[in-house]
């Protein structure tokens, strides 16, 4: 498993997740505990200084490859009165179509970033460690194409304190998740 993984976790000493459920927020770990064994094993998990949790300050601080790095964030709109959400996951170096593709998706007028304490409170998770394992269920999971295709990524944890190195394509095969073209621009 490390050595597939290695050249986007950098010095990161990574043991297979479910491993080490204390380093994954409650809904991570249940999400990776419902993954055939062989997909969960091929996933990863470090412990990292939680004060670098934030994308860049990690991958300068563990040699991550900013390229095979890959943000996922909330979020959300309303149509008719009902608030809508979905996570959406694209590369660090590029950004999230929200006005465009996101917002075609969830079918509202305006898309938007979801505040932080909401995206927080409806994950489980903690803020910059959001990550698409475990994600509400009903929610769209938007995966920009170029994701799917990395050989390994670096993802939260649902945690500050560690982060996921994972198969691109693992995240794929995640409970509601949507190959999206044009997501990542």
């Amino acid at each position: 498993m490390v050595t597939d993984l290695q050249a986007a976790a950098g010095t990161l000493e990574l043991v297979p997740a479910p491993d080490r459920p204390d380093l994954l927020a409650a809904p991570v770990a249940a999400a990776l505990d419902a993954l055939p064994v062989d997909v969960a094993r091929s996933c990863g998990v470090a412990v990292i200084d939680p004060g670098l949790a934030d994308t860049a300050a990690f991958c300068e601080a563990y040699s991550s490859p900013l390229e095979l790095s890959a943000n996922c964030v909330v979020v959300t709109g309303a149509r008719s009165g009902e608030q809508r959400f979905a996570g959406c996951v694209v590369l660090a170096t590029t950004r999230a179509d929200v006005n465009g593709v996101v917002r075609r998706r969830i079918d509202v007028r305006k898309a938007s970033f979801a505040a932080m304490d909401l995206a927080v409170e409806l994950t489980g998770m903690e803020c910059g460690g959001i990550t698409p394992f475990g994600l509400p269920a009903g929610w769209p999971v938007l995966v920009d194409p170029a994701v799917l295709a990395a050989p390994a990524v670096v993802v939260g944890s649902g945690l500050r304190a560690s982060k996921l190195v994972v198969p691109g394509s693992v995240l794929g095969q995640l409970p509601g998740a949507e190959p999206t073209e044009g997501l990542g621009r």
